[in-house]
């Protein structure tokens, strides 16, 4: 089972500049929980805006590079390689966007934070259209933490 965690503004903007456009602590106790013990997969611009490899999780990474390598990381050139790499079970595609748009067609659910703003970006996933919506959690903006809504989507 493929699925993918994102954190996506109103605006379709994921990053800006190899970080997240803010800061959101519930949304990284969310991403912690539910990708502790599985396989990350994602490209090499997100592995690489991590301050270390993340605890307790596998990190393969997508990368054009046939010579990138980096402690705690596992390299494929292409998807099928990646999910090779993680094996059986529940895979979590974790970015950037164009990770997202190379395994759009194979993945079976969405765990999506919708983030109320609309900052600039450089990094931007489309909507997801065609999906069910089967759960809602909304928390209202606190502080300068904006408004924001965990979303599980399914096919």
């Amino acid at each position: 089972m493929i699925v993918f965690f994102l954190a996506r503004a109103d605006n379709g903007v994921i990053g800006v500049d190899g970080r997240l456009p803010w800061q959101l602590p519930a949304d990284l106790k969310r991403f912690k929980a539910l990708t502790m013990g599985k396989p990350l997969v994602m490209g090499r611009k997100t592995f690489e805006s991590f301050p270390a490899p993340l605890p307790g999780r596998r990190h393969i990474v997508l990368t054009r590079d046939r010579d990138w390598a980096a402690p705690g990381a596992e390299a494929a050139h292409e998807p099928g390689e990646a999910l090779a790499l993680a094996g059986n079970g529940e895979v979590a595609v974790i970015g950037g966007a164009e990770v997202f748009a190379l395994f759009l067609d194979r993945a079976d659910r969405i765990e999506l934070t919708e983030v109320h703003v609309s900052p600039e970006g450089d990094a931007i996933v489309p909507g997801f259209s065609g999906w069910r919506e089967i759960a809602r959690e909304s928390h209202p903006a606190e502080g300068d933490r904006p408004a924001h809504d965990f979303v599980t989507l399914v096919r």
